[in-house]
């Protein structure tokens, strides 16, 4: 899924967590992302607040912040991007884009009557 992510957007370790369904949590998608292997973007996955979470763990601590503005992501004073701007919001099969929102799959209203 995070390979998915292209170039210049992100997805937060929430939204991947409730993609993946019971079982995950963000912390869980922190985990897996702080072990992944070689190749895998795991830059372009933020916080709830559209900050970096790898201060602690990744040297120097503003890497994945540097690699993301290298994409054309911007962060403000207080290092978080815009997420109504930069999440990505990846399809589903069954799913089109006008019926997601920020995380949530919004309802969808075929067939209905209005």
């Amino acid at each position: 899924m995070v390979r998915r992510i292209p170039a210049g957007r992100v997805m937060t370790y929430g939204q991947i967590a409730e993609l993946l369904g019971d079982g995950y949590t963000p912390r869980t998608v922190g985990f897996c992302m702080h072990s992944s292997p070689d190749g895998t973007p795991w830059h372009r996955v933020v916080n709830a607040q559209g900050g970096c979470s790898t201060g602690k763990v990744v040297l120097p601590q503003d890497k994945q912040q540097r690699l993301l503005e290298l994409e054309g992501v911007v962060f403000d004073k207080n290092a978080r991007c815009d997420l109504q701007q930069f999440l990505f919001i990846p399809r589903t099969k069954s799913q089109k884009r006008e019926n997601v929102s920020l995380y949530k799959r919004k309802p969808s209203t075929r067939g209905e009557k209005r």
